[in-house]
């Protein structure tokens, strides 16, 4: 199979500029398999809408599971400074995307952070950063949940840290049950986020709203 690819495409459509890094030789790899995946479903890779379809899913599957590529730890530490701030900080509604390590379908919805200084704050976009960077790799909620708490907890040494993620999961919608309104919550937390009085506080914080 011919592929025909750049480790860097840049593409200008209406004033949008759009930058993908990909691994050439990944994509061909991968491709290839889905070029026989596409003929075991009883389809033909070689009609005209499937062509390029291999090449465009090793480059979604190389996209949405860049977080491998990602060090969480070194986002924070990037962005860390000193502040005497000892209040709770929160941030959310993050979204998250991330898929299913044990069907590869997409799971989807929002997470909740929260910390509280120990003497250093960091900068607000890294922390949907961090979510990023391990959402987008093959993941479980319940592990993705407690890797976001432990990179914060480990990397600001913060008094404590609260995660909430709340998703919708393609499995149970698409297939299995196929039950359409199925949200799976989890949550993790640490230090003085263990205490009720504090935790309830998160949890009022992240159903309110301020409007």
């Amino acid at each position: 199979m011919n592929l025909k690819h750049k480790s860097e495409e840049d593409e200008r459509i209406e004033g949008y500029v759009k930058i993908d890094r990909y691994d050439g030789t990944k994509i061909e790899r991968i491709a290839s398999h889905y070029q026989a995946i596409l003929a075991d479903l009883g389809e033909d890779p070689g009609r005209e809408g499937l062509l390029q379809t291999p090449v465009r899913v090793a480059k979604a599957l190389q996209y949405l599971t860049h977080g491998y590529d990602m060090k969480p730890e070194e986002i924070l530490r990037g962005a860390m400074f000193k502040e005497d701030y000892s209040q709770m900080v929160v941030v959310k509604d993050i979204e998250v995307f991330s898929m299913c390590e044990h069907h590869m379908l997409p799971f989807f919805g929002k997470a909740h952070i929260a910390y509280i200084p120990n003497g250093h704050i960091v900068g607000l976009s890294k922390i949907p950063r961090v979510v990023d960077a391990f959402a987008r790799r093959l993941q479980v909620q319940e592990r993705l949940t407690n890797e976001i708490r432990d990179c914060i907890q480990d990397t600001l040494n913060p008094v404590g840290v609260a995660v909430v993620i709340e998703c919708k999961h393609l499995c149970m919608s698409m297939r299995g049950v196929q039950k359409q309104n199925s949200v799976t919550t989890t949550s993790a937390f640490t230090g003085e986020f263990v205490n009720e009085t504090t935790r309830s506080e998160f949890l009022r914080l992240i159903t309110a709203s301020l409007s």
